[in-house]
């Protein structure tokens, strides 16, 4: 089953911005609570939607630099790329049909 792909600031134009499907990356760090209460439905998914959505997390703590540049100020905040530019932001801990009609939506557009 496919899992979330650990991305950072150096590798995140290759993995993300440059990828041929839809990526959901899943901003989060170790200390946050909610974070950790949506890990688990942020697999469930990258199982579902694996081959039509791929599926990143990148630590805020230890890469600031994609943090800052597309203006992560809470966690968890998961982005939704397609063609290389933000199409969905989904900030904290919400149920996964929330996620579910998101990634959808992206896939349509």
């Amino acid at each position: 089953m496919a899992k979330p792909q650990d991305v950072n600031d150096a590798e995140f134009d290759a993995e993300v911005i440059d990828s041929d499907i839809p990526v959901l990356v899943d901003f989060w760090a170790e200390w946050c609570g909610p974070c950790k209460m949506i890990a688990p439905v942020v697999e469930e998914l990258a199982g579902e939607y694996d081959g039509k959505i791929k599926f990143a997390k990148l630590n805020v703590d230890f890469n600031p630099q994609t943090s800052a540049k597309y203006g992560v100020r809470s966690i968890p905040t998961l982005l939704i790329f397609k063609g290389g530019a933000p199409v969905g932001q989904i900030v904290g801990a919400v149920p996964k049909s929330v996620l579910q009609a998101r990634l959808d939506e992206a896939l349509t557009v």
